[in-house]
């Protein structure tokens, strides 16, 4: 199994759960009891012109494929007489992938799911604990969705293979691109602390991902956060893996301790967004291996449509385990490169990444962007994914409960897969396209 099968998380949360806050029918209402229903529905088509050497499942040629999913279920919450609120939430999760399968061949068309997603249940302390501030503790255990910080290191456990790979045993229900599971299968969560100031979290997970390995970990994260940004810390220990499903890259996770430092905001300067994180992992019988990023960005808001300009630099060492990375801030973070980060590589692994980003709002519901990466390996003996990527995209909210996403990519690599690449049939450009429609009632 190659490390790029551990990398593949969700581009659609941010998006997909503003919408769903919005748009949950409201089944019973009253000063303290809350009662919701809650559909989600996603639908996309898919096209690349190119076929990759991933999985060693694809031949040279293109393509075509259709991904879907439906999110059903009630959440709610509960006042308890100024103790503090109970919550939780049931969902049951239907996926779908049709046509040819990614181009990657995680996936071949055939896979249909049905099963369990959400199921947790939670305490918030309203004012029981003035000192902590409005809801200082927030307790939850169950089946649920967790991110830490900036999702560079967590962000849910969104790792959506089908039945491309070894006959399908890592097969999760196919939608690989929408990424629609994302619950961790065991947690127990603590959160200390309001919204500002300084604040903390402790977290038990477990996995049930088998393209995961099936990991257990204990998660530490202490922030303080404030007007001008977020400074934060974290530390993960992977307690236990299944080694039946390791592969001998994620065998390395058995006893493996990641730490990072980081932080964002705009310093207290409108209009300047800063980012950054530094991550270094402990492995045993290996060498340590870290990951980090700077990023920088200015919107421009006395010019029409707000025009936002970015850069950002990351590099991640040539052993670095990327975990449970995902999508937050939008396309690309952290999936850089919508045909590099899904089907050609790198996956956050042994490269560097210049990062050019360009958004402007011509209307309230109507964005438009584009996005560079070029690529750079560092240790060319491990495979060669150097490359460079244009991405242009919109995102459109239609209506409260519709948004359309289209997106079209040229992908370029400098190798093909016979010259140590993971292009099948040579190093031509690769025209991507898709097409996503987000539904929420």
């Amino acid at each position: 199994m190659s490390r790029s099968n551990l990398f593949r998380l969700s581009t659609l949360a941010l998006l997909v759960g503003a919408a769903t806050q919005a748009g949950a029918y409201e089944l019973y209402a009253d000063e303290d009891t809350h009662l919701n229903a809650t559909l989600e529905a996603v639908y996309g088509f898919f096209h690349s012109q190119e076929n990759y050497a991933i999985t060693g499942s694809k031949s040279e040629g293109s393509s075509s494929w259709r991904e879907g999913y439906a999110k059903y279920g009630i959440s709610f919450d509960q006042g308890l007489a100024g103790a503090g609120t109970s919550y939780g939430a049931f969902n049951m999760l239907s996926s779908g992938t049709w046509g040819d399968g990614d181009a990657a061949g995680f996936t071949d068309g055939s896979e249909r799911t049905t099963k369990i997603e959400d199921a947790y249940l939670g305490w918030r302390s309203g004012q029981s604990f003035e000192a902590l501030g409005e809801d200082g503790v927030d307790f939850s255990f169950g089946r649920q969705n967790l991110m830490i910080g900036d999702g560079f290191l967590i962000n849910g456990d969104a790792l959506n293979l089908g039945k491309g790979l070894a006959d399908g045993e890592f097969n999760r229900g196919g939608a690989y691109w929408l990424a629609a599971r994302k619950a961790f299968d065991q947690t127990a969560v603590l959160r200390l602390g309001g919204k500002d100031g300084l604040r903390g979290d402790l977290m038990w997970l477990k996995s049930d991902n088998r393209a995961q390995a099936k990991p257990e970990m204990l998660v530490g994260n202490l922030e303080h956060v404030s007007a001008a940004g977020t400074l934060g810390l974290t530390a993960i220990d992977i307690r236990d893996i299944d080694e039946e499903f390791a592969s001998p890259f994620q065998a390395e996770r058995d006893g493996m301790k990641t730490y990072s430092v980081r932080g964002q905001g705009n310093a207290g300067v409108e209009n300047l967004f800063l980012s950054g994180e530094y991550a270094w992992q402990d492995k045993k019988n290996v060498d340590d291996e870290n990951a980090w990023y700077l990023e920088a960005g200015w919107t421009f808001s006395e010019v029409a449509w707000s025009p936002y300009v970015s850069y950002r630099y990351s590099r991640f060492s040539e052993g670095y385990d990327a975990l449970f990375t995902g999508f937050s801030r939008g396309y690309g973070t952290w999936f850089q490169g919508e045909v590099a980060a899904n089907y050609a590589g790198p996956f956050n692994t042994n490269t560097q990444v210049h990062h050019v980003a360009f958004k402007v709002s011509p209307l309230e519901n109507l964005s438009l962007g584009a996005l560079w990466f070029d690529f750079n390996t560092l240790d060319r003996d491990l495979g060669n994914t150097d490359g460079r990527e244009l991405d242009l995209y919109a995102e459109w909210a239609v209506s409260d409960n519709l948004i359309v996403m289209p997106l079209v990519g040229l992908y370029k690599p400098d190798r093909s897969a016979e010259e140590g690449g993971t292009q099948l049939g040579g190093d031509d450009s690769n025209l991507y396209s898709q097409l996503v429609f987000v539904t929420t009632f």
